[in-house]
């Protein structure tokens, strides 16, 4: 297996433009998302066109250097062109195979589900590790699948021996019973963006 990051952080920080008021202010919270301690931070970008997406993407390596792995949320192609450290891809885009033929053996391959039906099928493939939600109700995501619940990430812990990450309405309070349900990490969006820096390291006491 190609992921060399273990145990996986158990704080996943996804930083997307539709939660900051410019590229600008998305680039310095990513910042200050690593410089407390944030490990692995993935670029979601649904909005934007390609050409704008590489853009912002390169500057945020430059930015974050090798402080952090970056992920690059959907796209094979533009993870490999800004040089990001892997890519997270959900059941309707390429699957892990085919990523996986486009970055390589060295990059990491993350894949969303949202059933155990989808769990096990991940657990089949090439995939480095495994998201499933959304665990609670969310506002960051359109036309989100239906919620698992505590229950979905138990599920799906008995499920696979992958890396498990929750993701979906996950915020300070209640991180902790996510972890006990036997997630190695949780995604968090939202909860991130107001104040970058104190967040992170609330997430970080908290999870211990």
């Amino acid at each position: 297996m190609a992921f060399t990051m273990n145990p996986l952080p158990k704080l996943y920080a996804i930083v997307d433009p539709a939660w900051f008021s410019s590229t600008g202010e998305l680039l310095e919270a990513a910042q200050e998302l690593v410089g407390s301690g944030a490990a692995i931070v993935q670029y979601r970008n649904k909005a934007e066109d390609p050409q704008s997406v590489l853009r912002h993407a390169i500057e945020l390596r430059r930015r974050i250097g090798g402080r952090a792995r970056l992920i690059m949320n959907d796209r094979a192609d533009l993870c490999v062109a800004a040089d990001f450290d892997g890519v997270h891809v959900g059941q309707d885009d390429l699957s892990p195979e085919s990523v996986r033929e486009i970055v390589g053996r060295a990059r990491i391959v993350g894949v969303s589900t949202h059933s155990p039906c989808q769990v096990l099928a991940a657990e089949e493939t090439s995939a480095d590790y495994i998201a499933i939600g959304p665990v609670f109700q969310t506002s960051s995501k359109a036309g989100p699948d239906p919620v698992v619940g505590l229950a979905g990430v138990r599920r799906a812990r008995e499920l696979t021996a992958k890396p498990l990450v929750a993701i979906g309405g996950i915020r300070r309070g209640n991180c902790r019973s996510v972890i006990e349900a036997g997630a190695d990490s949780v995604a968090v969006i939202s909860d991130l963006a107001g104040r970058p820096a104190k967040s992170v390291e609330e997430f970080l006491r908290i999870l211990g």
